[in-house]
């Protein structure tokens, strides 16, 4: 099928056709040897941050997984998708790729459940709660390749975390694509915190889908940090379907030279008595391009809702643009 054109109002002011071709794009394997990664990587993973795991893909690739043996010991899982096919296929059975980003979702959506490599599994038993933060580090080297990758955290009821995604590449010769869908989700009083930090390196398309569930009593929060990158497309859907739940959704982007950023968000409240809270800021110089389109949905048995919504964009240039297209769809008296 076709990928979206500028004449869908979502993709309104990415055209697609000038900013990739993907037929000239080949998928990495995630199987590069250890000896051949960066010693930018190398130093990543030795970084002396405290916290309670790390894991690290390259290429699309899981090849490091650490985690506290105490956290561990009380159900806590953190491993690689590919591992957890076999060692905890009724968790990816349920959640990978069904209730919060199933295929249909979108193309890109479809792509990346097509094309993953690998990813991260994340789990956190009931009212188990981490003081420190677990870390993930993507790396991408190669020019001209497609990285597919998934992200799964699961937080039970009553259990609370927090998780840091770093996106790193050094710039490239050639355009390559950084492909990410991230899913999380929070049982009853379950407490998330999710932060994306993306510092890719020139000639990256980065492509992030985002989808969170928050039950009753939750509080699933998220930070979307772009800095890197050519181009980046950040899509964050966050679905409140418990009463009480709560979702704070910030970010923060800067561009220069002739960057390009794409922030697509949606608020839905499904239950009752339930918050969420968006601010994005943007600072564009130079001939950098932004755009945000954010819509907060009010479904009819969604009584008592509290949503607000703000984008504010900085132009430090005369050729730098922001366009910025906020929405609220209510069906709710």
């Amino acid at each position: 099928t076709p990928l979206p054109t500028t004449r869908s109002e979502e993709w309104r002011y990415t055209d697609l056709s000038r900013l990739i071709n993907f037929g000239e794009l080949r998928l990495a394997t995630g199987e590069l040897p250890p000896e051949n990664r960066p010693l930018a990587l190398d130093e990543a993973i030795a970084e002396d941050r405290v916290g309670s795991g790390h894991i690290v893909l390259m290429d699309g690739g899981v090849i490091h997984v650490d985690l506290d043996p105490a956290l561990a010991a009380s159900g806590v899982v953190l491993t690689s998708l590919r591992a957890a096919v076999e060692e905890h296929a009724e968790i990816l059975e349920a959640h990978l790729a069904t209730e919060a980003l199933p295929p249909e979702q979108g193309k890109f959506e479809a792509l990346n459940a097509a094309l993953w490599t690998d990813g991260v599994l994340l789990y956190v038993p009931k009212n188990v709660k981490l003081e420190l933060p677990v870390r993930g580090t993507h790396w991408l080297s190669e020019s001209g390749s497609a990285v597919c990758t998934r992200t799964l955290i699961i937080a039970e009821p009553g259990s609370r975390v927090s998780y840091v995604d770093e996106f790193l590449s050094e710039d490239l010769d050639h355009r390559a694509l950084q492909s990410s869908a991230v899913e999380i989700i929070g049982r009853d009083g379950a407490q998330v915190q999710y932060v994306s930090l993306q510092r890719m390196g020139r000639e990256v398309f980065f492509q992030t889908a985002q989808r969170t569930l928050a039950h009753a009593d939750s509080a699933l929060n998220t930070l979307n940090v772009s800095l890197g990158a050519s181009v980046t497309r950040v899509d964050l859907n966050t679905s409140l379907l418990g009463p009480e739940a709560r979702s704070d959704m910030l970010g923060l982007y800067f561009g220069d030279e002739n960057q390009h950023f794409d922030h697509h968000t949606s608020q839905d409240h499904i239950a009752p008595r339930t918050t969420s809270d968006l601010l994005y800021k943007g600072a564009m110089d130079d001939r950098s391009r932004a755009a945000f389109r954010g819509v907060i949905r009010v479904r009819p048995e969604a009584q008592g809702t509290d949503a607000y919504q703000t984008n504010r964009n900085l132009l430090l240039s005369e050729e730098a643009r922001a366009n910025s297209l906020p929405n609220l769809a209510s069906e709710s008296n």
